[in-house]
């Protein structure tokens, strides 16, 4: 695995791992103000943490069968979405694996759970590319792409890290936040995990918003 290339994502994770999980905080209040562009990852994570600001909104991108898909296409069904790079070398594959176990370890009721994979790499994170790409963890798991002006409104609201750092001589990887959102039927923010988060240990925050109508 090239050190360059993990070194960026290891650093996010590692601020994350002393975060608590954000579901059990208060929601931040209507009035907040939307966030300014181009902050550092460590407010960003304060952001999360303590519930700050409104987190998630509405996005417009195409999945990996060329479709338009909007926030609007998965109402009725809660939402877990990972934002992260197919070229990412260890931790988008190991969040999306425990992302996808909690879906199947939900047995039938992981129907009424809709997994997200959106791309802060879309200049090789093609919608063929992604097809191949996120069949390796979930039937169900969609993959978002998009214009980088599109993915940048996305990421921006639910307010993800990413900056794109040159690795060498037409080479590059991307730093970026890791978390995995949880939203709600009519997708709101309900809270985050960090990464290497256990299927298990999501489900205990997971289910009892699958039982609440």
């Amino acid at each position: 695995m090239p050190e360059q290339q993990a070194g960026g994502v290891r650093r996010l994770a590692a601020m994350a791992a002393f975060a608590l999980l954000a579901a059990a905080l208060p929601p931040a209040s209507p009035g907040a103000q939307e966030a300014p562009k181009r902050r550092s990852a460590a407010e960003l994570m304060d952001v999360l943490m303590w519930n700050r600001e409104p987190v998630g909104g509405t996005f417009a991108l195409t999945d990996q069968a060329g479709r338009r898909r909007t926030d609007a296409d998965f109402r009725g069904r809660l939402m877990l979405v990972y934002f992260g790079f197919t070229y990412c070398p260890d931790i988008c594959p190991t969040d999306l694996q425990e992302m996808s176990r909690a879906v199947n370890l939900l047995g039938a009721e992981g129907e009424a759970v809709q997994p997200i994979f959106i791309t802060l790499d879309p200049e090789r994170d093609t919608a063929d590319h992604l097809a191949t790409y996120v069949d390796l963890f979930h039937p169900r798991l969609v993959g978002l792409t998009g214009s980088p002006e599109a993915i940048g409104a996305a990421a921006d609201a639910y307010r993800v890290y990413h900056e794109k750092v040159s690795t060498g001589p037409d080479a590059y990887t991307v730093d970026h936040s890791a978390f995995v959102y949880l939203m709600d039927r009519e997708g709101r923010y309900l809270g985050f995990f960090p990464p290497n988060t256990s299927a298990e240990r999501m489900l205990t925050i997971i289910r009892p918003h699958l039982a609440a109508k």
